[in-house]
């Protein structure tokens, strides 16, 4: 069993940075596929960024370039570097992991899930 708690969520201007953390307990995160995802109101929840158990990163078209996913897992801690954000990035974001190594597939979903912190970008 995986613990996820986000932190580092607050308000910015348009064109401003944020970066959220996410602290794992219970477990390693080294082989999991682990990632951020975003709810904005009366959207569903959707991928942001993501990292799989290869290593390798994906993010979603419309952060690339703004956004950065990163994973210490001697701190079991994951990050997103968010840069010239929007108000289109304003939404509730929540840090997931799978249970154990998987493939990042467009079908994977997440077995552990943070609480989610919010993100409110102004103009």
């Amino acid at each position: 069993q995986v613990t996820l708690a986000e932190s580092g969520g607050g308000s910015a201007q348009a064109g401003g940075s944020l970066k959220l953390s996410c602290a794992a307990s219970g477990g390693s995160l080294s082989s999991r596929v682990t990632g951020w995802y975003r709810q904005a109101p009366g959207k569903e929840r959707e991928l942001v960024s993501r990292i799989c158990s290869d290593g390798t990163t994906e993010y979603k078209d419309s952060v690339k370039g703004r956004f950065t996913i990163s994973r210490d897992n001697g701190k079991k801690t994951i990050y997103l570097q968010m840069n010239s954000l929007k108000t289109e990035d304003t939404a509730v974001y929540f840090c997931a992991a799978s249970r154990w190594s998987a493939a990042c597939t467009s079908t994977f979903q997440p077995n552990y899930w943070g609480q989610g912190t919010q993100v409110t970008v102004s103009s």
